[in-house]
């Protein structure tokens, strides 16, 4: 496993070594960056199987292709060894670094339930053992290349989630999970006020339980009600990434330790984590649509499109939500020509609201210098293709480059 050994190995090993907080901040941000996208999975409640679509999410993401890794920073009641089989697995270390557990050929687990020498005993810590151990288990385990890191927390807003986020940084997204009772959303509401006062970008609601699937006739019938974490979701300004019903082979996976979706994924259940990692798999696609620093590629087919650029003082704005205009350019790609501008002032810039706005201008495209990732997954959704990257200039000038396969594209930077 060469290949997948951390930064600071395979720079010599001296990176594992400790030292000073420089050197170890600097032997995170090292680590970090070869992780292409962060997921939180958050709950204010306990009791919402919150690990379990965790644990689904990241096996749905590795059988998709991707290289996954798995972080359990329940520190009190590690689950995940037990849900992937792996409870009897003990980590490797070589050169001061901690190899993770590999659950097939794209997944890779972590956990403190796999180093715990008697699993009945309690783990009596407190917040600063517990941030120590977390900032081991992202700077010291040989994730290497993924694509994706899924990250367990334990339920609340303590100590766990807190130094997750505050480690892994601002791009880290939060996936939340409820169930759809009132009880459970009024604490699910608080990880949601949690992720906005930290800074971090909530991806989505997941309203687990929602529903339970007859075995027999296999008709679903609302037990804790339903409705719940949509609701919340559209209260919070947040994305609903879906419903996941009840399944009783969901409970006896968990307990023998085989991951759902693999097994049955063509039940409900498994098909509504489907519908829940296409968005999450999106990101993935856009990050590996265009390298920074390349020229965008011409438009494939022949025919009238419609491209929307954000100005600002008759430039194209940097940052997609902060522009007082967007120069809506309708063009014919057969002929690579501009067939006519409209300028039209947005709605407010509120979570959600553009890419829907855009989409219903019947925009094709939309070509900006700076783009947050969850409004670009946001635009895919809504079947508007992103291009970023792109530098100041006069909105038909920016379009003519694009029709004329010239137009270069840098880092994805905003200007706020």
């Amino acid at each position: 496993m060469a290949e997948h050994g951390c930064s600071s190995c395979s720079s010599g090993g001296s990176g594992c070594q400790g030292g000073k907080n420089e050197q170890e901040d600097q032997k995170l941000q090292n680590c970090l960056s070869r992780i292409k996208n962060k997921f939180v999975v958050l709950s204010g409640k306990g009791g919402v199987g919150k690990s379990t679509v965790a644990v689904n999410l990241a096996a749905s993401l590795a059988m998709a292709g991707q290289k996954v890794g798995l972080l359990d920073v329940d520190v009190h009641g590690p689950s995940v060894p037990r849900l992937l089989s792996l409870g009897q697995s003990k980590p490797h270390l070589d050169n001061q670094c901690i190899e993770p557990i590999q659950w097939d050929k794209n997944l890779w687990v972590m956990s403190l339930g796999f180093m715990l020498p008697n699993a009945n005993e309690a783990v009596i810590w407190r917040g600063p053992v517990k941030m120590g151990l977390i900032k081991q288990f992202l700077e010291d385990v040989a994730w290497g290349d993924l694509d994706y890191l899924i990250v367990d927390c334990p339920p609340g807003t303590g100590d766990e989630p807190l130094s997750t986020l505050q480690l892994l940084g601002q791009d880290a997204e939060a996936v939340i999970v409820t169930t759809p009772q009132g009880v459970a959303v009024d604490d699910v509401r608080r990880s949601v006020t949690f992720c906005q006062q930290l800074g971090n970008p909530v991806f989505g609601i997941v309203e687990n339980m929602s529903g339970f699937v007859c075995p027999s006739c296999k008709e679903t019938v609302d037990i804790f009600t339903s409705g719940g974490g949509e609701e919340l979701a559209s209260e919070m300004h947040a994305r609903f990434l879906g419903r996941i019903p009840l399944d009783p082979e969901i409970v006896r996976a968990g307990d023998e330790g085989y991951v759902f979706v693999k097994t049955h994924h063509e039940s409900p259940a498994a098909q509504a984590v489907g519908s829940i990692v296409k968005p999450m798999l999106a990101k993935q696609e856009l990050l590996q649509e265009k390298p920074a620093g390349q020229t965008a590629p011409a438009p494939e087919a022949d025919g009238e499109m419609l491209i929307a650029v954000p100005v600002a003082q008759g430039q194209l704005c940097m940052h997609f939500g902060h522009c007082e205009q967007f120069a809506l350019v309708r063009v014919d790609t057969a002929n690579k020509t501009v067939l006519g501008t409209e300028m039209h002032t947005p709605p407010p810039h509120e979570p959600g609201v553009l890419p829907k706005w855009l989409a219903d201008q019947q925009a094709n495209l939309v070509i900006a210098g700076g783009m947050g990732s969850r409004a670009q997954s946001l635009f895919t959704q809504h079947g508007v293709k992103v291009i970023t990257g792109a530098q100041p200039g006069a909105a038909e000038e920016v379009v003519g480059s694009y029709l004329a396969g010239t137009l270069q594209t840098g880092q994805n930077i905003c200007d706020h």
